[in-house]
């Protein structure tokens, strides 16, 4: 069976929020890293309303999430072309090591 969920406090921006999950250490994580984000937005944005600071940092979050994809999607793609690179160096070798076996043997 999975973990039992737990309530656990957090503080966003001032705000206390009781969230639930099994891993309490990292839900204090992500809410630090909202809590953070909302605040160095509120550092350079002439707003203080906690609505609009949230909707900043929530953008601000999805796109971090989105360039980190793509910088994955990236390596993965140079990694399945190097695998491919790889697949058909090691298929000749293969090929080659039979041939000579042939002759050979």
């Amino acid at each position: 069976m999975g973990e039992e969920n737990h309530s656990v406090r957090v503080e966003i921006f001032d705000e206390s929020y009781n969230l639930r999950g099994s891993d309490e250490a990292y839900i204090q994580r992500l809410a630090k890293l909202v809590d953070a984000k909302m605040r160095a937005i509120a550092q350079h944005a002439s707003t203080v309303d906690a609505h609009r600071l949230a909707v900043l940092a929530a953008l601000n979050i999805a796109d971090d999430y989105y360039q980190l994809l793509r910088r994955f999607e990236g390596i993965e793609s140079e990694y399945s072309i190097r695998a491919g690179q790889l697949e058909r160096a090691l298929d000749s070798a293969l090929k080659e090591a039979m041939a000579e076996t042939r002759r050979t043997g």
